[in-house]
């Protein structure tokens, strides 16, 4: 696998300035498609600035903390994707990945009220002996539970233990958020799937698109902050 990629050709997903250096990390493989994570190093270095070299990059993450989803990461490459949680403990500070309304990813610095949570998708489930359940989910990660919970629902988990907290169903009036496609960024109220197509709600009209796109964030209201204004 190449190191490095033109930053020319980096995904359009990336908020980065592609006048600045010719090349730019590339992630590893792993959980997240290319489009939809920014490697670790580049956050660092080039979203927080934290860094100036990926040398520099390097060594932050030899000789300091650098936390994803509550475990420490040393690897530039490492691809972090949508909703997780990146950690400076050293100088308390914590980031989220999220989605603005163009469809790019963005990092933002978040409260400690909602740190150590995690939104995650179920993608995929397979029913286990004593009724247990594995949940396969958006980022990768597996969690064995005996909560009832299908495809398309969200867990909310806790963070580092990987504790389902809560199960957000795709049911009518769930606010969901949509990850890609035309509408992509917009939130509203979840009303059906009809004719293979999902309709939600926005400003009281609505809205045809893909189930793929849904990602259930809340019931009443939203489970964690997804306005991406710093």
């Amino acid at each position: 696998m190449k190191n490095h990629l033109k930053k020319i050709n980096a995904p359009r997903t990336w908020m980065i300035n592609r006048k600045k250096n010719t090349f730019i990390t590339r992630p590893q493989s792993g959980a997240y498609p290319l489009d939809d994570s920014l490697p670790l190093g580049v956050i660092i270095r080039d979203v927080l600035e934290y860094t100036r070299s990926t040398s520099e990059t390097k060594k932050l993450l030899n000789n300091k903390q650098v936390l994803v989803d509550g475990k420490r990461k040393k690897d530039h490459h490492l691809p972090v994707g949508l909703f997780d949680l990146i950690s400076f403990p050293d100088i308390k500070k914590k980031y989220r990945v999220l989605l603005d309304t163009k469809g790019r990813l963005t990092v933002k610095e978040i409260g400690f009220k909602e740190a150590d949570i995690k939104p995650c998708k179920i993608i995929n489930k397979t029913v286990l002996s004593k009724n247990k359940i594995q949940l396969n989910l958006f980022d990768g990660k597996n969690i064995v539970t005996d909560k009832k919970c299908k495809v398309g629902d969200t867990v909310v988990i806790s963070l580092p233990d990987q504790k389902i907290t809560e199960v957000l169903e795709l049911k009518k009036d769930a606010l969901i958020l949509l990850t890609k496609g035309k509408h992509v960024g917009d939130v509203g109220p979840f009303q059906e799937i009809k004719n293979n197509q999902a309709i939600y709600q926005k400003d009281k009209k609505n809205v045809k698109t893909s189930k793929k796109y849904l990602f259930v964030l809340g019931d009443k209201k939203l489970v964690i902050d997804i306005n991406t204004t710093k």
